[in-house]
């Protein structure tokens, strides 16, 4: 683990990589996950094109 450290000055060295572990963050985006469960495979989204697709059909509307 990455803690910051206090010189003999007051200089304060910051970590790089900082993590806020919030229980309650967490159980949101676990019933989240859980909630969208199998969607991509039921929309037929399979890769990263076909989520562009996707992105594209909602920003410019289908192409007909």
């Amino acid at each position: 683990m990455n803690l910051a450290k206090i010189s003999a000055n007051g200089q304060i060295t910051v970590p790089g990589e900082i993590v806020i572990h919030n229980a309650s963050s967490q159980a949101i985006i676990y019933n989240a996950q859980n909630a969208f469960a199998g969607v991509a495979e039921h929309l037929g989204v399979h890769n990263e094109e076909d989520v562009q697709e996707l992105v594209n059909e909602v920003r410019y509307g289908k192409d007909d």
